[in-house]
């Protein structure tokens, strides 16, 4: 049966961090309860087998690329936010800098998931065209450092409620540019070279949430 994503290039990308890493002052492992590193697992032993499984197959964690990279600690009350990254930026090279971050914190914490909204990851362009192609190249950079590290993408979705476009709903909005440029969305992110495991739609009305 033919597969109806979208063809992965098969591309190769120089890697953003510098010499050494981004990380390359932190090790990050288990050292059991007694470890006074807090920059250690206590409990969590991702080999560990229970009940025939080892933990990491049991508690399958994902690194949310949302929370750990895009959030800038903002409030309900209108500030701005005080969370500062040195790879923060919202043109397209500073999303394809923040691919090969994700990748290096991923491998150092030894997690083998992570989990993104399209906007994410990158950003929103002039035109619908624009945001497409832009969306192109991050996913398969992202596809790219999947299979040079084994890390997966649990699941994938798009972000259609953050938008001003969206204040009246996405696949129910009454205006059909609006309708037509989610669907478009919904299709480019399941149709993307970062081979996922799950691609879930986010609207206002249906959260997203892995089907597991």
């Amino acid at each position: 049966m033919a597969s109806n994503k979208r063809p992965r290039k098969e591309a190769s990308f120089a890697s953003t961090a510098p010499k050494g890493g981004y990380f390359a002052e932190y090790d990050i492992k288990y050292e059991g309860p007694d470890s006074l590193n807090p920059l250690a697992f206590k409990y969590y032993n991702r080999d560990e087998v229970i009940l025939g499984k080892p933990m990491k197959e049991w508690l399958r964690f994902a690194v949310c690329y949302w929370h750990t990279w895009r959030g800038t600690g903002a409030d309900i009350f209108g500030l701005d936010g005080s969370i500062v990254r040195p790879w923060d930026g919202t043109d397209l090279d500073a999303a394809m800098k923040r691919v090969d971050v994700h990748f290096e914190f991923c491998q150092k914490l030894g997690i083998e998931y992570y989990c993104f909204h399209d906007r994410d990851v990158s950003p929103e362009g002039a035109s619908v065209a624009e945001t497409d192609a832009m969306f192109d190249q991050v996913a398969d950079k992202l596809a790219a450092r999947q299979a040079e590290t084994g890390i997966k993408l649990l699941w994938g979705t798009c972000n259609l409620f953050s938008h001003t476009r969206y204040m009246h709903g996405s696949a129910t909005n009454p205006d059909p540019v609006v309708t037509a440029s989610a669907s478009l969305s919904h299709c480019n992110g399941s149709h993307s070279a970062a081979a996922q495991e799950d691609h879930q739609e986010a609207h206002p009305e249906v959260p997203a949430l892995p089907v597991r």
